[in-house]
């Protein structure tokens, strides 16, 4: 299977995503083979990552806050915000880490948005791509990416390994990011800084918290555990930690917010 070349039961719109991404690749000739995983251990002591770093600091209360400029489901939100003053704005009012999604044909982003913001807020930055080459890990870097998202249903197990490695490599944490039992057994076999669980389905794109809720008992002990998507209250938040997240990836609910910074803080009561 070519690298980044999704499972055949994987959402049309998924694959959608990731042909276009490799089509826009191609014309710079790809990043080259990944890297064996043992050349790249595990991140999980490395508290010179700012992302982890942050992660870990705040622990339990950890809101990872997003900027995207649209989505499959929302269609383009292009001129009704601001990304860089939303990016600030998310600073000032206590967010752990920032997200930004950059994939340009789907969700109208670009890695010059990353940088944009990563400058504007000052917070560590994950760079939310389907990652399909190697050289996404290099531009995601040179953008001041702390972190980088890898889709586990992208990925058979090697291959999953072989990202996190090379993503390692660029000084990048890698967030896998897993929506079943099935994706979550390619983690098995080494250590894992952030593990993630999608409460949107790829295959529907509807959006149920009580996925990540069942999930949690599930994910490995030593790693900062993020719930992802829909969480639209501070009694979500409580309910995902006691369950054991620590860390929670808010878009939308932010986003579409009349006053992000407000929703942020009513989040974070």
């Amino acid at each position: 299977m070519t690298a980044g070349e999704p499972k055949a039961d994987v959402a049309d719109i998924l694959l959608r995503i990731v042909e276009r991404r490799r089509r826009r690749l191609a014309p710079f000739g790809g990043g080259g083979e990944l890297p064996a995983p043992e050349k790249a251990p595990s991140l999980l002591a490395a508290p010179e990552n700012p992302f982890l770093a942050s992660l870990a600091r705040q622990r339990g209360r950890a809101v990872i806050a997003e900027v995207k400029l649209g989505s499959p489901s929302l269609g383009s939100v292009r001129g009704q915000f601001d990304p860089l003053e939303v990016a600030r704005t998310y600073a000032k009012q206590g967010a752990a880490a920032l997200s930004v999604v950059v994939e340009p044909d789907f969700f109208y982003g670009s890695y010059e948005l990353l940088r944009g913001c990563r400058q504007a807020s000052g917070l560590p930055t994950i760079a939310k791509d389907f990652v399909v080459d190697p050289l996404q890990l290099q531009w995601a870097k040179d953008a001041g990416a702390d972190a980088i998202l890898l889709v586990a249903a992208l990925y058979d197990k090697e291959e999953l390994h072989g990202y996190a490695a090379a993503a390692r490599l660029h000084g990048l944490v890698p967030l896998v990011e897993v929506h079943d039992l099935g994706e979550l057994s390619r983690l098995s076999g080494a250590r894992w800084e952030l593990v993630g669980v999608n409460n949107r389905n790829l295959r529907t794109f509807e959006v149920a918290i009580e996925h990540g809720l069942a999930l949690a008992s599930t994910l490995p002990t030593e790693a900062i555990k993020v719930a992802e998507s829909g969480i639209q209250s501070p009694g979500d938040l409580h309910m995902l930690r006691a369950v054991g997240y620590d860390a929670f990836l808010v878009g939308e609910r932010l986003l579409l917010a009349p006053d992000p910074g407000k929703a942020l803080r009513e989040l974070l009561a």
